[in-house]
Order: C-alpha cells, then structure tokens, then sequence
C-alpha cells in the first residue's frame, strides 16, 4: 500500500512516527496521523483543516487533556476498589526518586527507539484511505485520502480531537474530496 501513497501522504506516514515518538508513545493512533497532517502545512489536509480552526497546537493540546481525563478515569476505576492510585505513586517516588513514573523517567529521557507499530484504528485509517482513494477512482493514496480515511474512523483519539473542535466531519469529508479537483 505505502507504494501507492504520494510524496505528502509519505511526509505524514513519517511525521506521525516523529508525533509519537516527541510524546514518548510506544505506538502510532490516529491523534499521531491527525498531528502529523497538523504538521505538514504543504499538505491539502492540513490546509482543510486549518481553514476550520484545527491547528498543530490546538490539537496537541486537546490530545494532553483527552489523556490527562483518561489517567482520572483510571484512578477513578481503581479507587472504587480500594487501590489509591496517588498513594501507590507515593511510595514508588519515595522507594525509586521523584518522577520514577513519568514515562520519561522511565527510559532516562529519551524517544522510543526502533520500529514504532501502528493501532488496530491507525491501521484501519490507512485501509479506509485505500478505500476511498479507490472510491474516487485515483490510482494513489494522497494526505488528503488519510484525512478521508480518518473522518470515516472516527472513534480514535483523532477523530475525539476533530469532534473536540466542534468540526463538522461531513464538510470536512466534502472540502477534501474538493481539493482533490
């Protein structure tokens, strides 16, 4: 598939590496695919969407606070079986020093290293793009198809970071597949 895929669509597939690697994730979701198109401004996807008001650091932003309420959702689930989630880390900061938890403090600072594997949704973004490339009877993959293909899969954190915005996925969709004209 990745042979079919344009220089830009390329420049995306490599930037969200990049994405997760600057927010020492361990795998590549849909929030990386979204960042990623946010940070290649020479892409038709990242014309769309910041001529909606969606930019790189207003996405980032909205990523940190989707996050930050799962980790509350988290100590929420585990005080309601007795586990106080802020006296676990307590004790590990007292036994292993301030931070022991922080994911970077975990691997002393550092990215992760090697082959980053996408999601199960950040995969199936890219079939989707395949998909609708071939919906549109294109013999390539494009940014703008795995923005195509990120709007049909709109359960992941990139889709939740889109609706966050109060954008409208269906003008989204019709924008992009204008661009390709």
């Amino acid at each position: 598939m990745f042979e079919r895929f344009t220089k830009e669509a390329r420049k995306v597939a490599i930037e969200a590496q990049t994405q997760a690697r600057q927010l020492d994730h361990g795998h590549i979701g849909t929030e990386h695919v979204l960042l990623a198109m946010l940070a290649t401004p020479d892409s038709a996807s990242c014309r769309v969407l910041t001529r909606h008001g969606l930019t790189h650091d207003a996405a980032a932003t909205t990523l940190r606070t989707l996050l930050k309420e799962g980790d509350d959702l988290d100590a929420d689930l585990l005080g309601e079986i007795g586990i106080d989630l802020n006296a676990v880390k307590e004790k590990v900061e007292a036994a292993f020093g301030p931070g022991a938890l922080d994911r970077a403090g975990r691997r002393g600072g550092r990215s992760p290293i090697g082959h980053i594997p996408f999601t199960r949704r950040a995969k199936k973004t890219l079939e989707l793009a395949l998909r609708e490339a071939v919906a549109l009877k294109h013999n390539h993959i494009a940014d703008g198809h795995i923005l195509l293909g990120l709007l049909r899969e709109r359960d992941g954190l990139g889709g939740r970071i889109i609706a966050e915005h109060g954008l409208d996925f269906d003008a989204l969709r019709r924008e992009i597949i204008d661009e390709f004209d």
